[in-house]
């Protein structure tokens, strides 16, 4: 499994509430999945960036009451936050995009099978 810097972080969490709202739990989850489980941000992680982001004004939220289908009707359920990426954010996700084509770039030079090793 491999670490995520902060820039990395911050990237993959905008690009997953680029397709769509979602709340903390599932933000993890869709990491997991759509890196096949090489990246895995634990709430430890996740929690004070999604509210860096907030105050930042990279996300908005909003907060939906939650119940199981088992509840009893007149019980409260379970507040979840939604996050939402705001227009401020997606400027930032293309910038991080923008960055990481750059970057990819540059090293491609130092990779290609030219800069391979000589056996």
């Amino acid at each position: 499994m491999l670490t995520l810097k902060p820039d990395h972080s911050e990237l993959v969490v905008l690009s997953i509430l680029a397709d769509t709202p979602s709340y903390g739990y599932a933000i993890s989850k869709a990491v997991a999945a759509r890196s096949e489980g090489h990246f895995k941000l634990a709430p430890s992680n996740l929690y004070p960036l999604l509210t860096r982001l907030e105050k930042q004004g990279l996300v908005t939220t909003n907060w939906e009451e939650v119940k199981s289908d088992t509840a009893d009707p007149d019980a409260d359920g379970r507040r979840r936050k939604w996050y939402r990426l705001s227009a401020k954010g997606q400027k930032r996700l293309a910038q991080h995009i923008d960055a990481y084509h750059r970057a990819r770039a540059i090293l491609e030079a130092f990779v290609t099978p030219a800069a391979e090793p000589r056996a």
